[in-house]
């Protein structure tokens, strides 16, 4: 029998027996050991075919046959490796999200990140010899077979193979990697899961998991609301200097390693890693700024909703008018899956297949992680979704935006590891896409002013923390970088940093008095060394995928085979490119401005009611 919370119905936890039917397995055992043997025939391979930095072959040397022939062998082999390596990672990942008390687990995640090093080796020494032999690629590429079939990720290899450093200095750092930052991002994942805080709720104090607490900021109570935040700010003031300590770590390790390599900041490995030049992420970051006057009007409308001069923090996302029922977990699940059919069969059917199969995890827990997000298991061809379900129409939309990742891995099927790698940006695509099918059926389907002010309510607020609050996540991580390169930073700058950031973003939209000093603690994106600046391609995924909605309403069910080429290319291709095949220019501003004008169109309706 599944948990149940409250009056949710049963809240399903994960299965995924069918990868591998426990840790202790044979099957399991077997998939690691494979994955040794194959990370050491790489390196035979590539020490056979002397595959390393070296200097450009001489005219007499170049054998672009024999090239073509190396690199189909090697991407296949890549391929097969990365395959098994993400399908355990993503298994051991399930495990550790959702229960961080279990040891077991996180010794062997941590075991198969010894792993990731020599595949780390493996990816530096094909990156520089591939930079060897540039000139050579579109003779290799004109020869059909995997290098051809992989034409993108050479030329994007090739690209960045400029910003490597020695073969030493790389292996050394991918070495590092474990014991340093990565060691940093874990304490960080440990202390935000495991930190309990004691709430008194309906006359009993309980210790809630700090993501149950953060659910009540949704609560219709507004002492409730109030008292949840100050419990979470002492909650946050309680771990800080660990968190200060793990930030620095991370951001030190980056910082440092930018350097070596190269970059002209932090921001530059972002921008490559999100296929984006930096005067279109300008363009999109001048048009959301332009929009701040919008959303403050909206903020200002609803304090004036609750009664209040200015919107304290603790009522950002307080409910606005009325939905006359909570969800249950099967009511969530009917209601996207009909929406989803409205869009396409093909949708609704895979998330119909999603949640009978128990891909989703969805019970608040102690021990399990915070949020939401979805995962891939290539060996398998399937995702699974966590959650933290409390019935509110936020969490059917969060349900929806998930499964708008996992269709998106769906759409992928058929191509390899290396032809999936998506850029951040266009990783938002379908989640914002699916989300939006929700938002606009709910709003269809509103009862009465009331029911359609708290949907539009939902929206606004999503959309207000994607484009103000991500603005304030940017220059507080651009803030941070810039410093941490002279000096550690404390508990007390990082707090500093944060309320200046959203006081430049919200300005009068919220009382300053109370904003939230510790949203830095507490978001694990500032915490992962491999991805700095996770937050502006939530703004490009929320924007993208609203003007691509806009096509979809003009051009109706032929739209819909086109959109799944585009996700099914998002691995293959840069994001103006995709966008252009739709006649969308995201160099210009224009198509920033009217995605925003759709959500504009929101909040003078929430403005009407």
């Amino acid at each position: 029998m599944n948990p149940k919370s409250d009056d949710l119905g049963p809240l399903p936890h994960w299965d995924l027996s069918n990868v591998y039917p426990g840790l202790e397995s044979d099957e399991f055992s077997q998939a690691v050991d494979d994955l040794k043997a194959r990370l050491d025939d790489l390196d035979r391979y590539q020490s056979e075919h002397h595959i390393a930095r070296q200097p450009p072959p001489t005219a007499a040397e170049a054998d672009a046959t024999q090239l073509a022939e190396i690199i189909d062998d090697y991407l296949d082999r890549v391929n097969a490796t990365l395959r098994l390596y993400l399908t355990l990672r993503a298994y051991l990942t399930s495990y550790v999200s959702t229960d961080s008390y279990n040891t077991a687990a996180k010794r062997l995640l941590s075991e198969l990140e010894m792993s990731s090093v020599p595949l780390q080796q493996q990816r530096i020494r094909f990156q520089g010899w591939i930079g060897s032999i540039t000139d050579l690629l579109p003779q290799v590429l004109a020869h059909e077979g995997s290098a051809q079939e992989h034409a993108f990720y050479l030329q994007e290899t090739a690209e960045q193979s400029q910003y490597l450093m020695s073969e030493a200095e790389e292996t050394l750092a991918a070495e590092l990697l474990l014991s340093g930052a990565n060691a940093w991002e874990k304490l960080h994942g440990v202390i935000c899961s495991q930190l309990t805080v004691p709430f008194e709720k309906d006359g009993r104090v309980e210790k809630l998991p700090v993501a149950a607490l953060q659910n009540l900021r949704f609560s219709p109570d507004g002492e409730v609301r109030q008292r949840a935040y100050a419990a979470e700010l002492a909650a946050w003031e309680a771990a800080r200097e660990p968190l200060a300590a793990a930030l620095n770590g991370v951001t030190g390790a980056v910082a440092t390693l930018n350097e070596r390599r190269g970059r002209v900041d932090a921001l530059h490995t972002s921008l490559d890693q999100a296929r984006l030049d930096r005067d279109t992420l300008e363009t999109m970051l001048g048009v959301m700024q332009d929009a701040f006057p919008l959303f403050r009007r909206y903020l200002k409308a609803k304090a004036a909703r609750l009664g209040k001069e200015s919107l304290p923090w603790w009522d950002l996302f307080a409910p606005v008018g009325k939905v006359e029922r909570r969800f249950t977990f099967q009511e969530a699940r009917d209601f996207v899956i009909e929406q989803f059919r409205t869009f396409s069969g093909r949708l609704a059917d895979f998330a119909q297949r999603a949640f009978d199969n128990r891909w989703i995890d969805a019970e608040p827990r102690d021990g399990k992680t915070g949020g939401a997000f979805c995962m891939s298991l290539p060996g398998v061809g399937e995702s699974r979704v966590l959650c933290n379900f409390d019935g509110s129409l936020n969490q059917v939309s969060t349900l929806a935006h998930e499964l708008g990742h996992a269709y998106h891995t769906e759409c992928r099927a058929g191509k390899t590891c290396l032809q999936r790698i998506t850029p951040m940006t266009l990783a938002e695509t379908a989640s914002n896409f699916c989300q939006t099918i929700v938002t606009d059926a709910t709003l269809a389907q509103a009862a009465s002013a009331e029911e359609e002010l708290a949907i539009l309510e939902t929206s606004l607020i999503q959309a207000t923390q994607v484009i103000v609050d991500i603005t304030s996540r940017y220059l507080f991580e651009k803030e941070v970088f810039e410093r941490r390169e002279k000096a550690e930073l404390s508990a007390d700058d990082f707090c500093d940093i944060m309320l200046r950031c959203q006081g430049a973003t919200y300005g009068d939209g919220l009382d300053k008095r109370y904003l939230n000093k510790y949203m830095w603690a507490w978001k694990p994106h500032y915490y992962s060394a491999r991805l700095s600046f996770y937050n502006y391609p939530y703004a490009f995924g929320l924007l993208f995928g609203t003007g691509l909605y806009a096509v979809y309403r003009h051009r109706g069910s032929a739209f819909v085979p086109q959109y799944k080429a585009l996700l099914a290319s998002t691995g293959e291709a840069r994001p103006a490119d995709l966008a252009a095949r739709f006649g969308i220019d995201i160099r210009q501003p224009g198509f920033w401005k009217d995605s925003l004008n759709v959500i504009a169109a929101q909040v003078e309706r929430y403005l009407e009611l």
